[in-house]
Order: C-alpha cells, then sequence, then structure tokens
C-alpha cells in the first residue's frame, strides 16, 4: 500500500521560501531520507546530481540537501544552474542513484520546489515519494553515515558543455539555422547561458532577452508565462522565431514572425505531424492531457493519430507514454516530452524541433505552427472555503447538466488546484456561447455550495 503523501506535489516539493515546507530543515531532512532510500548496496559509493535554477533561495536549499545528502553518506556532484532536464539528462549519463532539481519552475522568486528524478533520469513514482516522505517523520539518526562513511561533495565543471551538446544532437544531422534570427526569451531562469549557446553554435542569430538573472528577476515579467514580451521582441527585431521558456526550462511558447504565440497544443500537432510523416512517431499516439484542445484531437484523428489524456503534470503524460510506447507527449502550457531524447520535459529541444520543421520546409513559422483550428475553450477558476467541494451533490447535479448539453459537441473538465483551494472549471466545444453557458452554470454552483 502507498504511503500517504503530504509534502509531495504533483510536481516534487514546493512552497514559499524558508517557510514550510521549503525550509533548511525539511531539504535536510529530505536529503537524509532519499539518500538511504536509493543506496540499496554498501559495496559501493552512490552519488546524486544536484542542480538548481537562479532563484535567491536556491543556494540555503542547496547547502541543506548537500548536508542531508552527506550525513547519509551519499556523495554529491554539484552542477550549479541548470535546466531540469538537464539533471534528469546527468543522473543517467553519470550512472547516479539520484537526481536533483531545485526549482519552482515557473513560479515567482519568493517560491522553491525539489524535484526527484530516478537512476534512469524519470520523475519518481508517487508510490517512492510517498516512502521517501515517510521517512522523513521518522528518527533516521542511527541509520547516518560513520565519520568514515560520510560522502564528499563535488562540482562538475563541465556539466553545462554535456547539456548542450545533447540538445544539439536532437537537431537532424545536415541542417543549420544559418540566416534565422531568433529572440530568445529564458525567463531569467536556468538556461540563461546553456540555451543562447546552443542555438548560436547551430546557426542562429540570437537575440536574448530573460539572460540576466539576479536571484529575484526569474520569471518577472519574463519567459512562458508572460509571452507578450516575447511577442513584441519579435515585431520589434523582425525575427524569424520567438522562443519562450520558463524558469527551468522544461516548457517552451513559440512566437511566429508576426509575433503571434503558438501553444504547446499547437507545438505538439506540428511535431507529431512532422514525425508521423519521417516514420519516426512510434505507436502512431500522442499524449496530452485533459486540458487540451479539442481541436488538436480531431487534427490528429484526421492523420491517423490517436490523442491519449492523462491527468495534468507532465509525469502523467511520461508514465503513459511509458505504457503505451510512445515517444511524444506534452501539455498545452508548454510542456513537450519528445522521449528519443529525453526522459522530462525539455523546451529547448521541442524548440529545436520546431526549427527543424522550418528549415526542412523552408516554411515561415506562421505558415507551420497553425496545425489546427483551436475549438472555443474557457477556463474559470472558483476560491473556496471549507470543504473541497467537487464531492457535493449539487455540483454533482450542475456537471450532470453541463454533460448532457455538451453531449457529443464538447468536454468539461473539473479539477481542484494542488496547491490554492481553487476548482478549476474548463469547457470546450464549437459554440461559444455553448461554452460560456456551461461554465458559468458550473461555477454558480460551486459558489452556493461554498456560501452554504
Amino acid at each position: 500500500m502507498a504511503s500517504k503523501r503530504a509534502l509531495f506535489g504533483t510536481d516534487g516539493i514546493r512552497g514559499t521560501a524558508n517557510t514550510a515546507p521549503m525550509t533548511v530543515e525539511v531539504s535536510q531532512k529530505l536529503g537524509q531520507a532519499a539518500g538511504l532510500y536509493f543506496m540499496r548496496s554498501q559495496s559501493r559509493r552512490h552519488t546524486v546530481v544536484l542542480g538548481k535554477d537562479t532563484r535567491l533561495s536556491g543556494y540555503m536549499i542547496e547547502c541543506a540537501l548537500v548536508a542531508g545528502f552527506l550525513s547519509a553518506g551519499m556523495d554529491v556532484i554539484l552542477v550549479g544552474p541548470l535546466p531540469t532536464p538537464a539533471i534528469a539528462m546527468l543522473t543517467r549519463s553519470l550512472r547516479a542513484d539520484l537526481g536533483v532539481m531545485i526549482s519552482a519552475s515557473h513560479n515567482p522568486f519568493t517560491d522553491n520546489g525539489i524535484k526527484l528524478f530516478g537512476p534512469d533520469g524519470f520523475k519518481l513514482s508517487d508510490e517512492v515519494e510517498g516512502e521517501i516522505e515517510a521517512m522523513m517523520g521518522q528518527d533516521l539518526s542511527q541509520r547516518l553515515a560513520s565519520p568514515a562513511e560520510i560522502g564528499r561533495a563535488s562540482r562538475l565543471n563541465d556539466a553545462a558543455g554535456r547539456y548542450i551538446e545533447n540538445a544539439k544532437a536532437s537537431f537532424p544531422r545536415g541542417l543549420r539555422l544559418d540566416g534565422l534570427k531568433i529572440v530568445l526569451d529564458c525567463a531569467n531562469g536556468s538556461a540563461y547561458r546553456v540555451a543562447p549557446t546552443a542555438l548560436w553554435e547551430l546557426g542562429a542569430e540570437v537575440i536574448k532577452i530573460g539572460c540576466s538573472p539576479d536571484g529575484l528577476n526569474i520569471n518577472d515579467g519574463v519567459g512562458s508565462t508572460h509571452p507578450e514580451t516575447l511577442c513584441a521582441a519579435v515585431k520589434e527585431h523582425g525575427a524569424d522565431f520567438g522562443i519562450a521558456l520558463d524558469g527551468d526550462a522544461d516548457r517552451v511558447l513559440i512566437a511566429d514572425e508576426n509575433g503571434n504565440l503558438v501553444d504547446g497544443d499547437q507545438i505538439l500537432g506540428l511535431i507529431a505531424r512532422f514525425w508521423k510523416q519521417h516514420g519516426r512517431l512510434r505507436t502512431n499516439t500522442v499524449v496530452a492531457t485533459v486540458m487540451s484542445n479539442m481541436g488538436l484531437e480531431k487534427a490528429l484523428a484526421e492523420d491517423g493519430l490517436e490523442l491519449q489524456r492523462t491527468a495534468v503534470g507532465d509525469r502523467y503524460v511520461v508514465e503513459r507514454m511509458r505504457e503505451n510506447g510512445g515517444n511524444l507527449g506534452g501539455e498545452q502550457s508548454g510542456h513537450m516530452v519528445l522521449s528519443d531524447y529525453a526522459t522530462t520535459g525539455d523546451g529547448l529541444i521541442a524548440a529545436l524541433q520546431v526549427l527543424a520543421v522550418s528549415v526542412e520546409t523552408k516554411k515561415p513559422a506562421s505558415e507551420i505552427c497553425q496545425v489546427f483550428q483551436p475549438f472555443p475553450q474557457l477556463l474559470k477558476n472558483v476560491r473556496y472555503s471549507g470543504a473541497n467541494p467537487l464531492s457535493s451533490p449539487e455540483l454533482a447535479a450542475a456537471k450532470a447538466w453541463a454533460e448532457e448539453r455538451l453531449a457529443g459537441r464538447g468536454r468539461l473538465v473539473l479539477r481542484a488546484s494542488g496547491t490554492e483551494p481553487l476548482i478549476r472549471v474548463m469547457a470546450e466545444a464549437e459554440d461559444d456561447a455553448l461554452v460560456l453557458q456551461v461554465v458559468d452554470h458550473v461555477c454558480e454552483a460551486i459558489r452556493a455550495t461554498t456560501e452554504a
């Protein structure tokens, strides 16, 4: 039976820095528990790869984690600020027992988080996270390393170069980016050095924004959560493409040469179509979440491809891909998982696939990136107090009414936020008025339940 998780959410542990659970004490305890969990053999040294993004609090959490791992007897390889997918890649490449990324992804600098990767480079399952969390609640003092067995810490100086070469290797041989002017927004986050270098080495002219981190400005008006900055810069510089990453560079959004934004669904559809044409798409399936647009599902079906949906979160996309043998999945928000090249979402590698389509077809971004016509989609958040209203009879009745109205014409998705007392209500259909009617009816039911 899986241990209950209270600290771990859908993407590791996350919260306000220097406030529970993102404290020195919790971080050190996590280092000890995770270290002991992955030290399965006493016949060899065990190692963990530890990276971070550019948040000021990363220094504090990094030191606490290092102390925890060393006290458990595990050696630590420090790589500094690097994208989350780089940590997953290095964990496998270095045959480490564990990979750890300190980041709160697209959140503001006030937050931070800790993500864990197993020796295979994949995020840990809910069950394993639950077991580690259970260990954190125990007295581990008698299981820690003796003075002679305390771990050692070292720094891997060529970590950035290894990731850059890995990303470039995903770009088709024989193609180059010569002649392309690209605006690159790294969100003042973890890719601020590696992403511009990779694009420049492939021949692009790179105009950098969001590449001057100061510990406090990550995701601040830049990056994939503020794409208006990218779109404006593309038009200002007359660029061919715009690429926006988030704070830990595991997601990407694109802007075409006209400054129009391209979301994750369009990127997913573009790569799927291109890979199918070249015989590279396995199992004729694409994995996305319940939030992906029905227009994508319809377009893929017309190409003879199946869209399989999962719960929200790239970890669930990856799990389904591993189950069905597929090699392409993603989220509307920009997480793109290309398992031929990475074990988790990688914004830079996904962007390179989009650029490859443009170079090979000799077509501009505006022509290749409009893969389908999106269905009208509306998302509203309703804050509640007290018990979660998702299980209330009133909401069940409202949901049944909405689904009857949408039958055969659209979808309704209700889900609770993993970090706030919010219910997210999303509906889509080809009829705008129907979408608005359905969403408003369900939102009113949630408010009435909360007020009662």
